[in-house]
């Protein structure tokens, strides 16, 4: 069984899902730089992913194809929409469905007769119930550790269901870390399996295609002044020079650091983030308000 990889646009730019507005303004804008094909070598595969980037932005800030993406990720059709047929009455809704109110009196026909003349009495015919909302059960995640050449050339994977079943997935070529695979319908009652690649090596490489990628931590003195560092590589460490004036975020390249396909060599990027250290004695304490104050008196904050 073969499995094609179906984009989980919340996870391609690093958010959880229903994340709001500013948040998803902000990932894209990061993301969109990470992989801007300019700023990448006119690497195939950093174009590649940059459409996917646009893509997933594209999506998830439009409500209705939004939605329309969620749905057909889980699996429904338009064929299941409870409302399908028209919907209820708002009363009758808010009553059945979401169990609040009291069900509206049926419309009683207006009577012509003189009311002291004695009618039998009539009961209403009592208005059909709107459909039960459909539920959607949780969809299963199984996570695949892979190596770096198993996800450069793709592998057969043996994933066991709930009920025993075991089933064979071919992982696509050119695979990274944090990519789901979709398993349509394979789960009980219908549900999907989704595999979430994992291909970080035990130096912190992240493996997304032929790139790699790494988060190089630094204290706000070596990313403000430079400073030369260590890099693990998958061939062995080298030095990288960081620059001076270095903020969060930045890319540094390390050429042809990558995985190689034929006549293809990947790149390694480097992205510098900034921590603070959890404590601070005195002496540092008091260099950073000095900073402050200095930033303060320039305009810089």
């Amino acid at each position: 069984m073969t499995s094609i990889a179906d984009p989980d646009y919340w996870s391609l730019l690093g958010l959880d899902p229903g994340s709001d507005g500013d948040s998803l303004k902000s990932a894209f804008r990061r993301e969109a730089r990470r992989w801007h094909p300019d700023l990448n070598g006119n690497d195939r595969q950093a174009e590649e992913r940059f459409k996917l980037v646009n893509e997933a932005y594209a999506v998830l800030s439009d409500h209705d194809r939004r939605v329309a993406w969620e749905r057909r990720r889980n699996g429904r059709s338009f064929s299941q929409d409870p409302f399908a047929s028209g919907f209820p009455d708002f009363e009758e809704y808010l009553s059945v469905v979401l169990g609040i109110g009291d069900p509206p009196e049926p419309d009683r026909a207006e009577s012509t007769h003189n009311e002291d003349q004695d009618e039998p009495e009539r009961r209403p015919t009592p208005s059909p119930q709107p459909p039960s909302p459909v539920r959607s059960q949780d969809n299963l995640e199984t996570t695949v550790v892979l190596t770096p050449d198993q996800a450069l050339r793709g592998t057969a994977v043996n994933l066991e269901l709930a009920d025993g079943t075991v089933i064979e997935v071919d992982t696509p070529p050119f695979a990274g870390d944090g990519w789901r695979l979709r398993l349509e319908g394979v789960a009980p009652g219908g549900r999907d399996h989704f595999l979430q690649l994992q291909v970080v090596t035990d130096e912190g490489l992240r493996i997304d295609g032929l790139r790699v990628l790494y988060r190089l931590e630094l204290f706000p003195p070596d990313a403000a002044l430079g400073c030369a560092v260590d890099v693990p590589t998958l061939s062995g460490s080298v030095t990288l020079q960081v620059p001076p004036g270095s903020s969060s975020g930045r890319l540094l390249r390390l050429r042809e650091r990558g995985l190689s396909w034929n006549d293809r060599q990947g790149d390694q990027l480097v992205e510098v983030v900034i921590v603070i250290p959890a404590h601070l004695n005195d002496d540092e304490q008091a260099l950073y308000q000095r900073l402050q104050e200095l930033s303060l008196d320039q305009g810089r904050i």
